[in-house]
């Protein structure tokens, strides 16, 4: 007669990761980890917001760390206080290998939800893995697009759409459409200004101007912004972030008077061949939602690939949420009407509600 299987308990432990250097080590490492973990990020999310970041790992304090989920605390009087993995990223792999490591780590966000009586913790997965974790809620999926940059330059503009992105790039060209790119302050203004602008035709604030200098301060060269000029009209504007081998497109803006110039396939050309030249392999466009069919026909006209991501949550037990934040009735209409001052406004009083 066989004995029963010993009970392995496996503890969790909790740190800050901008307090702790194994954070870094582990990120800088780790194959699956992205620009949204990096203490970068964290640190302009805490700057600008004030969002506390937590690592959840089963590793011992003060030794290398094998596994970890990052979340931020969002405290919020208007949305509900919440934890989020992490605020305003597209995606936030966990970094969690191991099954019996990773049913204890969920565990710990769960019990984390109910002591604290939080609304819900939420994780932005790449893979779907989570989904079916104890407890949790219907998971939210969007489409996730990614370019290869691994084939030489020609194959990669020979997979462009020809009428979508070839022809805009070489009209954009014709007509004098120039190229900058760095993170001045000359150039975080103009895609600032441009930013406003686009989030008003969306009938949404922009996000705060001290988010884009916070995120400038915290990633030096790894943050890049390309502006599209036509004599001295800036056009469109995009910003993008590196970790590892992949470069990310994180924000883009323009101006819909001058789109005939073809100026953001332009900045997505000229952004591919700085990635080139920094030998990186992999473009990541970001996270489009069901309904943007648009959005996602451009991105494979790119020849980007599309794949999915899968937005899991557990939600405190006497709560049902319905739906991912407010949503007032006629907001975007309001939005579109108010001077730049107030729209900008807005934004530094909203967006730390909405992580």
């Amino acid at each position: 007669m066989h004995g029963r299987a010993p009970v392995v308990i496996v503890f969790v432990h909790t740190f800050n990761p901008l307090e702790d250097p194994r954070w870094t080590l582990f990120v800088d490492a780790h194959l699956q980890s992205s620009v949204f973990h990096t203490s970068s990020y964290l640190d302009a999310l805490r700057r600008t917001y004030g969002y506390q970041p937590i690592v959840y790992t089963t590793s011992v304090p003060g030794e290398p760390l094998a596994n970890g989920i990052v979340l931020c605390r969002v405290s919020s009087w208007l949305t509900g206080s919440r934890l989020v993995s992490v605020p305003f990223a597209d995606h936030c792999e966990p970094l969690v290998a191991g099954a019996r490591e990773r049913a204890a780590i969920v565990a710990a966000i769960q019990k984390t939800v109910r002591d604290g009586k939080l609304k819900y913790a939420q994780i932005r997965a790449i893979h779907s893995d989570l989904a079916q974790a104890a407890g949790s809620g219907d998971p939210r999926i969007f489409a996730f697009h990614t370019l290869d940059l691994t084939p030489p330059i020609d194959r990669l503009y020979g997979a462009f759409h020809r009428t979508s992105i070839q022809q805009p790039v070489r009209r954009a060209e014709r007509e004098g459409v120039c190229h900058e790119s760095g993170r001045s302050e000359a150039l975080r203004q103009q895609f600032y200004s441009l930013l406003v602008a686009t989030r008003r035709r969306h009938g949404l604030p922009p996000q705060p101007m001290p988010w884009f200098d916070n995120l400038a301060a915290c990633f030096g060269d790894r943050l890049t912004i390309h502006v599209a000029s036509r004599e001295g009209q800036p056009l469109a504007a995009i910003l993008t972030l590196r970790h590892r081998n992949v470069l990310v497109y994180k924000y883009g803006a323009s101006d819909e008077r001058f789109q005939r110039f073809g100026a953001m396939p332009l900045l997505l050309w000229k952004a591919i061949l700085d990635a080139k030249d920094r030998g990186l392999s992999l473009f990541d466009l970001g996270r489009t939602d069901a309904d943007n069919s648009g959005l996602a026909t451009f991105k494979e006209r790119l020849g980007a690939t599309p794949s999915t991501l899968t937005y899991v949550r557990w939600a405190e037990a006497s709560l049902r949420i319905s739906r991912e934040g407010p949503h007032v009735p006629g907001a975007a209409r309001v939005f579109a009407r108010l001077p730049d001052e107030l729209l900008i406004a807005a934004g530094k009083l909203f967006y730390r509600h909405m992580g």
